[in-house]
């Protein structure tokens, strides 16, 4: 089977969602700035709202084994039915349910970039005070109407990776690594979509636009009746999901690292997702903070928070690789990777979305959560790294990590 058939038969979709609805305003309560039960709350994308938390690592042979959350999972509706925007996919494995005496709520969607966009039919808030009139509304504007009767604590940010257009970024990583042979790779980090994203104008760019939605939160929280100084923004950026060249256990030699593991990345675009691309994105998350004067911020490094569980790499594998029955075994969590398959438009019919692609999935999320657990502090929010720090799962049943 040739690389353009193979292209052709598996075209690889963007890994956004597409989809919205009317957000639902909470109910009113006697709490506020201050008052009663702690919150915490999440906006930004689909990497803080649960995109892919249904799935525990992955199996080629049955998703049962690792279908961690059901057909449940993004529901977030009061009677559990439905989403309350649809594919926004905030799965109940997303990061920001922390516990330990901390409500949560939220906000974010898969598919946000800093402003809220329409597609059609299609709803995407970002993070704005967008009000239609008629339901839809942006992040900024909802988490407003959130804070004025509920006591915010933390509010937790992703966002970023959408205006870089990452998800046409990996669509042409793949495409390229289909289309073209081994002795003469396509790379696509010479094409003119990535080029066009890391080009200094752009990057000041999209640093602007974040900048913006980080004052909107800000904005937000104080038209809600809070001092900057009464909560805090963590802003947190993004995790590196796939290894270099040298970490791969598929080798890129014909159609397994993708028609196998999911990860149809030339080693050289391997290298240039974790030595630039990566790097240059996040650099950008984080000096939008000073850029915007953002005072009560503190940021958490996630950069590489799943090395060693990243996808397609040594060391773990898909269920059937590592005889491991399913996501419920308990070395699962320590044999299974953390970011889920790159789909394709094959996976129609199934249980799977092509959005879920390149996500953290349930392990991912879980151990991000501990992360932000560590963070918000008691209710002392600091900064931080998040790393690996053992194996096996903690009493709370979250993967072992650190925040230093």
């Amino acid at each position: 089977m040739s690389r353009a058939r193979a292209a052709a038969a598996l075209a690889v979709a963007t890994l956004t969602s597409m989809a919205g609805l009317a957000l639902t305003s909470p109910p009113a309560t006697a709490d506020g700035p201050g008052v009663g039960t702690p919150w915490v709350v999440s906006v930004g994308d689909s990497y803080i709202s649960g995109e892919a938390g249904r799935w525990a690592g992955s199996s080629n042979s049955s998703a049962a084994r690792a279908d961690a959350g059901g057909p449940t999972t993004y529901f977030d509706n009061a009677s559990n039915a439905a989403e309350q925007i649809e594919r926004c996919h905030r799965s109940k494995a997303a990061e920001i349910h922390i516990g330990a005496g901390v409500s949560s709520i939220n906000l974010a969607c898969s598919g946000a970039k800093t402003v809220s966009t329409t597609d059609g039919d299609y709803f995407k808030p970002g993070l704005d005070f967008y009000d239609n009139g008629a339901g839809r509304q942006g992040q900024a504007k909802a988490l407003q109407s959130f804070a004025t009767t509920h006591n915010v604590k933390m509010v937790v940010v992703s966002i970023g990776g959408n205006d870089f257009n990452f998800a046409a970024i990996v669509q042409q990583c793949v495409m390229d690594f289909l289309y073209s042979p081994s002795w003469w790779p396509d790379y696509c980090y010479d094409d003119s979509v990535v080029k066009n994203a890391m080009a200094s104008s752009n990057v000041a760019a999209v640093k602007t636009r974040i900048a913006t939605a980080l004052l909107n939160i800000r904005t937000a929280m104080r038209n809600a009746g809070y001092a900057d100084g009464s909560w805090t923004m963590l802003v947190q950026n993004y995790p590196s999901p796939i290894p270099t060249s040298s970490g791969f256990r598929y080798s890129q030699n014909g159609y397994t690292r993708q028609n196998t593991g999911g990860c149809g990345f030339w080693n050289n675009d391997a290298n240039y997702a974790n030595n630039t691309l990566l790097p240059t994105i996040n650099n950008t998350v984080f000096g939008a903070i000073t850029q915007a004067g953002i005072t009560n911020a503190k940021t958490l490094n996630l950069a590489s928070a799943f090395n060693g569980r990243r996808l397609c790499e040594t060391g773990v594998g898909l269920y059937e690789e590592v005889g491991v029955t399913n996501w419920t075994a308990s070395n699962a969590v320590d044999k299974t990777e953390w970011v889920n398959q790159i789909r394709t438009v094959s996976t129609a019919g199934s249980d799977y979305y092509i959005q879920e692609s390149l996500h953290p999935n349930y392990w991912g999320q879980l151990a991000t959560r501990s992360c932000v657990r560590q963070a918000y502090n008691a209710g002392v929010p600091r900064s931080g790294t998040c790393t690996r720090s053992g194996t096996g799962l903690t009493t709370s049943g979250e993967p072992r990590m650190t925040l230093s």
